[in-house]
């Protein structure tokens, strides 16, 4: 993702020792991790995944090259520990029961790599965002063949990439499926409405199969929230440009990618079975939704006892009691930490929301990256209110990207500020 900014001279983006060469040899090879970490996001199939056998060696090497905790990131920090300490208290009750203990230790782990992410994408933003983004994209690319193949039956082996009817892709649910490929086809778009990717073909057949992806998992979140993250994306990057030309291109290139998209769409619709599942799926409510057993009834139960539970239900305890996760991660921040942990969590998507908007809109090198990240976390915040997000690693890894661009758009306002120079300049963070 091309910036406004020159990119920083390597002595100064990893300090003196990076002229050592074992230094720099670990320097590139945490790159590498880097990259594979990102990539691996998209193994979903399982509680442990290739994505968390890469984790802690690349968070460890990373904290030994020096990754710092700028004050930036201290309000995401100070978040998610208040929101450890509200499940934890909530915990307390059930400690001799290994499910809510497993779930909150996996809690504390995605924790972690939130902070992780935050603090690495800190410093030398503009080049770690870009390996970032460009492995995620990656990784939706894999993902969403992998899914268009089950889909479509290819291979012959039943549920293989594909359940319930639906593409999966790598993932066990269909609705995480078709909600994580949103981020690389906003980063695809953004880069071909731009005119900054340096590959518009490859760019667009990758898109291509990103979004036929998203159709084919028919999940209603993931269409209405790619919809939702795209328009948000297009407006930013219009209000923004100062280029009558610039606009132009945006608006054409919506109005003829909406327009291929409803072709698109109704091309699927001719076939029968894509047509019947899409008529399915496009309504409302769905069987498990309806009923005083069904998703909104229990929810409706669980509120009403929620207010006399201060300390909530405990971690799971709402699936132990209604057989049946409660599909609203706000509900579900109340019943598992509490009183507290629900207003945490209300904390954290509002203090994130308010950094977000801000940096797709101020004039900083990151506005690009912004334009593309804080569109695809809002989409999941929404997304919260009818599904459990709370588990996705590749929400945590959003979250930091956010805090971590918030940090670094700080420490360049700081530089600025004691060497005034163009609008544009560097992007400094040593």
């Amino acid at each position: 993702m091309p910036s406004t900014a020159a990119a920083l001279p390597s002595r100064d983006s990893a300090g003196a020792w990076a002229e050592i060469p074992v230094v720099a040899a670990l320097t590139g090879f945490a790159k590498v991790l880097l990259a594979a970490f990102i990539f691996f996001a998209c193994f979903a199939f399982s509680d442990v995944a290739p994505y968390d056998v890469v984790a802690f060696p690349t968070m460890a090497l990373w904290f030994a090259l020096g990754i710092r905790l700028h004050r930036g990131v201290m309000p995401l920090f100070g978040l998610l520990l208040l929101y450890l300490v509200a499940i934890g208290t909530s915990l307390m009750p059930y400690l001799a029961e290994p499910f809510p203990v497993t779930w909150t230790i996996q809690l504390v782990y995605l924790v972690l790599t939130g902070i992780f992410f935050a603090m690495l994408f800190s410093d030398d933003t503009e080049n770690r965002m870009d390996l970032a983004l460009k492995a995620y994209t990656a990784s939706c690319v894999f993902s969403a063949f992998l899914g268009i193949v089950g889909y479509l039956q290819v291979l012959g082996i039943e549920d293989l990439f594909y359940k319930y009817g639906r593409a999966s892709g790598t993932f066990q649910d269909p609705n995480v499926f078709g909600s994580f490929l949103t981020l690389g086809a906003l980063y695809l778009m953004h880069a071909l409405l731009t005119g900054t990717t340096r590959r518009p073909l490859l760019s667009f057949v990758g898109l291509l199969i990103i979004l036929t992806g998203i159709f084919l998992s028919f999940s209603r979140g993931s269409w209405g929230g790619t919809v939702v993250a795209t328009g948000l994306m297009v407006l930013t990057v219009y209000r923004t440009s100062d280029s009558a030309r610039l606009r132009r291109r945006i608006v054409t290139l919506t109005l003829v990618t909406v327009a291929l998209g409803i072709v698109a769409v109704i091309g699927l619709l001719s076939v029968d079975h894509v047509a019947k599942m899409f008529e399915s799926r496009a309504s409302v409510t769905q069987d498990y939704d309806e009923g005083e057993t069904g998703r909104f009834g229990n929810q409706l139960r669980g509120i009403a006892m929620l207010l006399e539970r201060p300390f909530g239900m405990g971690p799971m305890h709402w699936r132990l009691i209604f057989q049946l996760e409660p599909h609203n991660s706000y509900i579900g921040s109340f019943a598992n930490g509490g009183w507290f942990g629900g207003a945490v969590f209300i904390v954290l998507v509002l203090a994130t929301a308010h950094v977000g908007f801000r940096l797709t809109t101020c004039r900083t090198p990151l506005r690009a990256h912004a334009q593309v990240v804080w569109p695809a976390l809002l989409m999941f915040f929404l997304q919260a209110m009818q599904i459990d997000i709370e588990k996705w690693r590749h929400v945590y890894m959003m979250l930091g990207m956010v805090w971590g661009m918030e940090a670094a758009r700080l420490l360049w306002l700081a530089r600025n500020a004691r060497a005034p120079q163009t609008e544009s300049g560097p992007l400094t963070t040593r």
